[in-house]
């Protein structure tokens, strides 16, 4: 199973950061920043197949339903339970908004800076 080549749809938001000196300041970790975004996906919107190989992070569900798919199929993650997933090395994933309200979660990822 593959996913979407393209996004469609989404927004979005930065909502706070550790700059990098921080990262390096508090933890030695160089060139890499803390981020929190809100990433809003439109009804029948998308977010584009990708992976986390240098990018880790940990995905929260805040409003509506999410359909997470992987190579090995799909599953739904919705904000009535706070839905939340890793995105480790090893996640290669794709996500929908199969219903007719905007789906929003919350993901705070540790990303390089280029």
């Amino acid at each position: 199973m593959s996913g979407p080549t393209e996004h469609a749809g989404l927004t979005v938001d930065l909502l706070a950061e550790l700059s990098p000196q921080t990262m390096e300041a508090t933890i030695g970790l160089t060139g890499y920043s803390l981020r929190m975004r809100a990433v809003e996906i439109a009804p029948g919107g998308q977010i584009a197949e990708h992976s986390h190989a240098d990018r880790p992070g940990i995905v929260t569900v805040i409003d509506g339903s999410w359909v997470e798919g992987q190579p090995s199929g799909e599953r739904s993650v919705d904000a009535a339970s706070l839905g939340t997933f890793p995105e480790t090395e090893e996640t290669v994933h794709w996500v929908y908004n199969r219903t007719e309200a905007p789906a929003t979660a919350l993901v705070c990822d540790i990303a390089k800076v280029e």
